[in-house]
């Protein structure tokens, strides 16, 4: 009678398995969505081109913007707003830099 008992039971090492998948599933959703999450920004940007659709100017992240309803003349400068990847703006990429520099010799 025990030894039924005993061959249905999970493993200890299987236990841990599922224990540190589940963390690891818990993590990466935790910590990965703020780097991914498009943040609003404005900024100045200079016109490169003006289009039927308005001017095209290019920020500072390297994302091309186009302004609607733009009476602006190439090399002037407008406001717009946009949305980028937070981690462009929280300097993630900076930081992971870093450490690969650090690694790198």
């Amino acid at each position: 009678m025990s030894t039924e008992q005993i061959e249905n039971r999970l493993s200890r090492r299987t236990i841990m398995a599922l224990m540190i998948a589940g963390l690891a599933v818990v993590i990466v959703f935790t910590v990965t969505p703020w780097n991914i999450i498009p943040t609003q920004v404005t900024e100045d940007v200079t016109v490169i081109a003006v289009t039927e659709y308005g001017c095209v100017g290019e920020s500072q992240y390297g994302v091309s913007v186009v302004v609607p309803e733009c009476n602006a003349q190439v090399g002037d400068t407008v406001s717009a707003t946009f949305y980028v990847p937070a981690m462009e703006v929280n300097g993630y990429y900076d930081r992971l830099q870093d450490r690969v520099d650090t690694i790198q010799p």
